[in-house]
């Protein structure tokens, strides 16, 4: 898993926790994440819209061989807050 983001912003909103209100705007920082593009048996993931955050998009990346799907989202997004700590 890969989690990216500018400065100590991840580890900020970490921090902060769930009771703060999280910004998951177009202005938000994001993060990505890097999920397997293909399940054991060789079929492909669906992928669908984030609907907790705006920014999410997500992209094909090609890493050490393997084809994985990267995922952005806003780092306090709840589905991206889940994919990292999984």
């Amino acid at each position: 898993m890969v989690v990216e983001g500018t400065g100590n912003e991840i580890l900020t909103v970490m921090a902060e926790g769930a009771d703060r209100p999280q910004d998951t705007t177009y202005r938000a920082p994001v993060g990505s994440v890097d999920l397997s593009a293909f399940d054991d048996n060789g079929n492909a993931y669906e992928i669908h819209a984030c609907h907790d955050c705006l920014p999410w998009y997500a992209e094909v990346a090609l890493v050490e061989g393997e084809i994985l799907v990267r995922e952005w989202h806003a780092v306090g997004c709840p589905q991206f807050q889940q994919l990292i700590q999984d």
